[in-house]
């Protein structure tokens, strides 16, 4: 059993105080290389990851972000959170370079096979150890694309969660996020400590430089494993998924776009279609 404080108990620290520093934890995922085809275990019908992985593109955002949050809050402190097999660091290495100060990784052989819920109470643990005055996440990784994670490990620690934000500004014990709409944006306050999680492309990653490379070999990865989470091994891994892999197929080939011959009214339809598919 993992114990988690309420949200009562997190507020009393960021009530009323105005942020002069901030401690942001960003979940970080190590995934296969994209440009390398990959290969899917025989027997579990899963992603191998028995190779060297790397920084998950959609969560460089996060990491982007939280770096300058920490900068307007004139100080503070990015830590990442990680969960990867044989202890692999290779990516967290990438987003220490690129300013983070700190990371925490969970490894252990009975993570393997974990579901979304699996996978945010571990995150969710190893956030808990960092005590962050707010959490950021991407919508969603890209190897999995369940989009479920960030939302149950806010469920799993009572924090408020914003989805799909497109800029936070952190002020006087609280965020404000501009969250992406097919309209536009809302507008949200939400106090801290909370989770947010970051749409993809809204900021510019900044480039790892040469010294932050070089620094982010002597940035401490703290590895735990779930026993020193206090995580049974029972409600994780293959023992503890919710779902089963039972088959894995080709997409279909796409098929033969319509043709549209123009005879002076084909505007029309081209308008009808655009329509349909509820572009205009």
């Amino acid at each position: 059993m993992v114990e988690f404080h309420s949200p009562a108990a997190w507020e009393i620290g960021h009530k009323g105080r105005k942020l002069t520093a901030m401690k942001v934890a960003v979940c970080v995922k190590q995934i296969p290389d994209p440009a390398d085809p990959g290969a899917l275990d025989e027997a579990t019908k899963c992603l191998k990851r028995d190779t060297k992985l790397i920084l998950d593109e959609s969560d460089s955002y996060g990491v982007e972000m939280a770096l300058q949050l920490v900068d307007a809050a004139g100080g503070g402190e990015v830590v990442l959170i990680s969960m990867a097999p044989n202890s692999e660091v290779n990516g967290l290495r990438t987003a220490l370079a690129m300013g983070a100060d700190q990371a925490i990784l969970v490894s252990d052989d009975a993570l393997a096979g974990s579901d979304a819920l699996g996978t945010a109470k571990v995150l969710a643990a190893a956030i808990q150890r960092a005590e962050p005055d707010l959490v950021l996440a991407a919508t969603e990784s890209s190897d999995g694309y369940t989009g479920t994670v960030p939302e149950q490990i806010a469920e799993i620690m009572g924090l408020p969660s914003v989805t799909f934000a497109k800029s936070i500004v952190a002020a006087d014990g609280s965020v404000n996020v501009q969250r992406q709409t097919e309209a536009g944006y809302d507008d949200v306050t939400c106090p801290l400590p909370c989770l947010v999680s970051v749409t993809a492309g809204v900021v510019e990653p900044r480039y790892p430089s040469f010294k932050g490379i070089m620094a982010a070999k002597s940035k401490p990865v703290d590895e735990v494993t779930i026993a020193d989470l206090g995580i049974d091994a029972g409600s994780v891994g293959w023992a503890g998924a919710g779902q089963e892999i039972v088959a894995v197929e080709e997409a279909p080939a796409r098929e033969a776009g319509e043709i549209i011959e123009d005879d002076g009214e084909a505007y029309q339809r081209i308008v009808s279609f655009l329509d349909e598919l509820k572009v205009i």
